[in-house]
């Protein structure tokens, strides 16, 4: 097999010790709310979205409609949007069969990582390869365990607190990627507002998943501003 996509496999195995207890969360609350092992393992293999996927089935446990559950999980995946305008300039080289192949693949953890890796420019790789080394291996491990997390259900004790593992594993990826001012600034911003934003959901009842926008936004505002400012 490609070097450069076994680089991507071996890259991806410290994102997938915090991915495993992600996917057995979603695959108890899949089962909790009454969805059935196929139900649950098409969702997982094909919207592909861990927090959306997540949202969507505690809004099928309270029986929201079908028209507020679609558009939840839409506003919750919105960020892709921002994360594919910074990766598609290293994906340019290949046909529109093959970037929107590509883009089935992105997530959180891909696109981070990836983005670290192309920043390295000393190393000639193949970044598709790459990419995808990473996005099968991610994409193989969410859908194993996400049935995993169904069939065992509720034999998983509460005390291991799975949920803990998910920031974890985006903190990992974070804090190398940060190496200059504009950066922190960024990161600082966001964190604040995510943390404001996430209790003004919880209080006052906005759109699941608004929070993670409005601080990512912020944060590449303050980011950009700190760039300016310090050019001058």
């Amino acid at each position: 097999m490609n070097e450069d996509f076994n680089a991507g496999v071996r890259d991806s195995i410290g994102v997938l010790l915090g991915l495993v207890p992600f996917a057995l969360v979603f695959g108890i609350a899949a089962d909790g709310a009454g969805l059935s092992v196929v139900q649950t393992t098409v969702m997982s293999a094909g919207i592909f979205a861990g927090t959306a996927q997540l949202v969507t089935v505690e809004l099928i446990a309270a029986n929201a409609g079908l028209a507020i559950i679609v558009a939840t999980g839409v506003v919750v995946n919105l960020r892709m949007l921002m994360y594919s305008a910074s990766i598609a300039p290293h994906f340019t080289a290949y046909g529109k069969r093959t970037r929107a192949s590509l883009a089935y693949f992105l997530t959180d953890h891909v696109y981070a990582m990836s983005i670290a890796e192309y920043a390295e420019e000393a190393r000639s790789r193949d970044k598709r390869l790459y990419y995808l080394g990473l996005g099968v291996s991610v994409w193989v491990v969410w859908v194993a365990t996400t049935i995993a997390g169904f069939v065992l259900g509720a034999g998983i004790p509460e005390s291991l607190n799975l949920m803990f593992a998910i920031p974890l594993v985006f903190l990992a990826i974070l804090i190398p990627a940060i190496e200059d001012l504009p950066q922190v600034v960024a990161a600082l911003a966001s964190a604040v507002v995510a943390v404001a934003a996430a209790y003004a959901v919880a209080e006052f009842g906005l759109p699941a998943g608004i929070d993670l926008l409005i601080a990512a936004a912020v944060g590449i505002v303050a980011g950009v501003t700190t760039e300016e400012v310090m050019g001058q």
